[in-house]
């Protein structure tokens, strides 16, 4: 895949935060793993319509900027800290676009950094549904806590055992799930991250509370106006300004924030063109319901499971998907990709065609032959 973060980056799709975390020396002694491979039910979760989860260490603050001469840092919070959500206010944020702040009783958080959440648990089912060697579901709660199954596959879990963290799914991921069982006492839902045809992964498997994810139907991938002529269907995204807009004929029908390639070398922090989304007429061609987005080397590795939704518009890799990790949308900070929010991934996954079916999992069609057109343009400054 193309995508890729510094390892920065990478610390904090897995849920780590650099700032909270003392560094571990890695080791796959007994002892220290036997956390990892412990039952564990889901949490007791915050109240509330939504429920902000941190998706790295970060800073609360007395007022809503980060100036630093201002000096308005209170503490700061671990990654996977839940806040129940109250409301949004504009701040400054200096050298960023994003100027959103949650205001908490206790200070104001940079919004980048929290991803909105929900808390519906579900009524598991007991056995794999007769005929079907497994079944998709989606993570409906802030995280489901994730039981080892086997050795240590992905960079993924090496580096969350590395840094004595928990593995964990996070709401809005889709898993494949293959295996169902309940003998510690209620149903759990065995995660295969890498089956036959589906995920692209490295083959951890793990076990999670099965209240924790809600089995999917083909009614939450049923095509989205099927009855308009797929050539009527078109995506335009304006790199500039952020946004993404879907319509039929020239009636606008979807319009949702993104964060598009990164302008500038993670490493050196020079501008540069190479992580840029492309410009111009691209092509949907390649659709799978849930994907490991993994790469690079030890400097800029990284290593993501279950990227749901993933409508790939350009060569191998470069997608409209659905981003847990941030709710940075309006930023550039991908590695080409088009980050958007889950809810708009799976809305832009049924709009657009092909159409894939739960059953199919994934569709790929040859090129020169696609589905809906994808245009990117930006206005060089």
């Amino acid at each position: 895949m193309h995508q890729s973060f510094s390892r920065r980056d990478f610390l904090k799709v897995a849920g780590v935060g650099l700032g909270a975390l003392a560094f571990k020396p890695f080791d796959f002694s007994l002892n220290a793993l036997e956390p990892y491979y412990t039952p564990k039910r889901l949490p007791q979760f915050p109240s509330g319509d939504i429920i902000g989860r941190l998706v790295d260490a970060t800073d609360i603050r007395s007022r809503p900027t980060n100036d630093p001469v201002l000096n308005t840092s209170i503490a700061t919070l671990p990654a996977d800290t839940l806040i129940p959500w109250t409301r949004e206010v504009i701040g400054n944020v200096v050298a960023l676009t994003n100027q959103k702040y949650l205001e908490t009783p206790d200070g104001y958080i940079w919004s980048s950094r929290i991803q909105p959440t929900r808390n519906i648990p579900n009524t598991p089912i007991t056995e794999i549904p007769a005929g079907q060697a497994g079944f998709w579901a989606e993570v409906t709660v802030p995280y489901v806590e994730l039981t080892l199954d086997g050795a240590p596959a992905s960079p993924w879990i090496q580096s969350l055992i590395q840094f004595n963290f928990p593995p964990r799914a996070y709401y809005s991921q889709v898993l494949w799930i293959d295996q169902v069982r309940q003998s510690n006492g209620f149903v759990e839902y065995r995660w295969n991250e890498s089956p036959n045809g589906h995920g692209y992964g490295f083959g951890d498997i793990f076990w999670a509370d099965g209240a924790g994810l809600k089995v999917l139907s083909e009614a939450d991938v049923a095509p989205i106006s099927p009855e308009i002529d797929p050539a009527e269907k078109k995506i335009v995204t304006d790199l500039t300004y952020q946004t993404l807009s879907a319509f039929e004929g020239n009636r606008e029908v979807f319009f949702c924030r993104i964060s598009s390639g990164a302008v500038f070398d993670p490493a050196t922090g020079a501008i540069s063109d190479e992580r840029a989304t492309p410009v111009g007429d691209l092509l949907t061609h390649w659709k799978i319901i849930s994907l490991n987005m993994s790469g690079g080397g030890s400097a800029a590795g990284y290593s993501t499971p279950a990227v749901p939704w993933d409508t790939v518009i350009s060569g191998e890799g470069i997608a409209i998907h659905g981003a847990f990790w941030h709710n940075d949308f309006g930023e550039k900070r991908s590695h080409g990709c088009i980050n958007v929010k889950p809810e708009d991934a799976k809305w832009i996954f049924r709009w657009t065609t092909p159409h894939v079916s739960l059953a199919q999992s994934e569709l790929r069609m040859s090129l020169p032959d696609h589905g809906t057109v994808v245009t990117t343009t930006e206005l060089k400054v």
